[in-house]
């Protein structure tokens, strides 16, 4: 059965700052999709990552579909009204225009969708971060789909063993999609020499070169390249699919013990270590640390089973006191060098602006009295 898995998320209010929406902010977003569920969709499941919700819905309407996107469109307005009522934080930050002109790329939401031809047993993965931005999964995809230290499968298997075809976007270029499709093992110096800057350079998907399925679909959207300035991180989805011609689902998880800095945190400027969570977790420290869940799910006939929360085992619980460690002493670097995002990747103006100002305080010393000359 060919199904579309699409999930679209949005942060559009938050309790307490930029930490978690409210019960009738969820309850709100949740109703109007229940409402309108059985005319469109196969199944559902909404659920929050810090202040972000997201809906992931499976149908048979294919990708970019207008009625699909609508209806995730009119359900973050719905909840953006009660956000207003109950005087949120960011109410509707992410939606970025005034009216739905057909699909919601580029008007702030973060989306994410694969057509697929359903297995007989078909597990997904759907990933969700805040605080931070989609170049933040360039490192796990790579160790997942490409190194045999993190992925046996690829020495194991031979259903794997013929690599994966990456398409990387170059999300800088704002006037269309500029893309690379390069595949590994036979070019994974090229892939590696992309994936190492994560500010310009995103996985944007991932395929089997064995069958030609699609293997992971991530959203790649840049909120500041849409509004023209600062309105929150990316706070990027992913979906994977795991087993069989896919790595395993432990495969596909084991990068994200390593706690990697990924850009954001407090005002979206700060490299800080992404702290893999429980579903539906809040953010506390440091507008952060960046978070990132992981609901497991199968679909079978476009119906989901229930979620299975895969960073919920008493493993992570060690991941996340090691990431711990590390944002805390990060953040004893406070605003110097490695600790903060390089000014091109700044989302805040001021210190740009007081760089302006002092550019014109500077004086040449005479030749005379230069140290340069001594």
């Amino acid at each position: 059965m060919k199904v579309t898995l699409s999930v679209i998320k949005a942060d559009i209010g938050s309790v307490g700052g930029h930490v978690a929406p409210s019960h009738q902010l969820l309850a709100t977003v949740k109703a109007y999709i229940a409402e309108r569920a059985p005319k469109l969709l196969l199944d559902y499941h909404i659920s929050h990552t810090g202040d972000d919700i997201a809906i992931l819905m499976t149908h048979t309407h294919g990708e970019n579909d207008e009625q699909i996107h609508q209806l995730a469109w009119d359900a973050f307005r719905a909840g953006t009204d009660t956000a207003r009522q109950q005087g949120l934080y960011g109410a509707g930050q992410d939606l970025l225009k005034d009216s739905f002109s057909g699909n919601v790329r580029g008007m702030g939401p973060a989306v994410a969708e694969m057509e697929i031809d359903e297995r007989a047993s078909e597990p997904f993965l759907f990933f969700a971060a805040d605080k931070t931005d989609p170049g933040a999964y360039n490192l796990p995809l790579y160790l997942a789909f490409t190194d045999v230290m993190n992925t046996p499968g690829l020495i194991l298997s031979s259903k794997i063993s013929r690599g994966y075809r990456f398409v990387i976007m170059d999300v800088n270029h704002t006037d269309g999609d500029r893309i690379i499709e390069l595949n590994a093992p036979d070019e994974l110096y090229e892939i590696a020499a992309l994936l190492r800057d994560p500010e310009r350079f995103v996985v944007e998907s991932i395929w089997s070169r064995a069958t030609g399925e699609q293997a992971a679909a991530v959203a790649t959207s840049r909120l500041h390249n849409i509004a023209g300035k600062y309105t929150g991180k990316d706070d990027p989805v992913m979906l994977v699919r795991a087993q069989m011609n896919f790595p395993a689902t432990g495969e596909i998880l084991t990068p994200f013990a390593i706690g990697h800095f990924v850009g954001g945190g407090m005002r979206g400027s700060h490299q800080v270590p992404l702290m893999p969570v429980k579903m539906n977790s809040g953010i506390s420290y440091f507008d952060g640390p960046p978070i990132v869940s992981c609901a497991g799910f199968c679909v079978h006939e476009g119906k989901l089973s229930e979620p299975v929360d895969n960073f919920a085992h008493p493993f992570w619980d060690t991941v996340r006191h090691h990431v711990a460690n590390k944002a805390i002493e990060m953040r004893r670097q406070g605003f110097f060098g490695a600790a903060m995002l390089p000014m091109s990747e700044l989302e805040y103006t001021g210190i740009t602006e007081k760089l302006a100002v002092l550019e014109k305080r500077f004086t040449l010393r005479p030749a005379s009295r230069s140290l340069v000359n001594q």
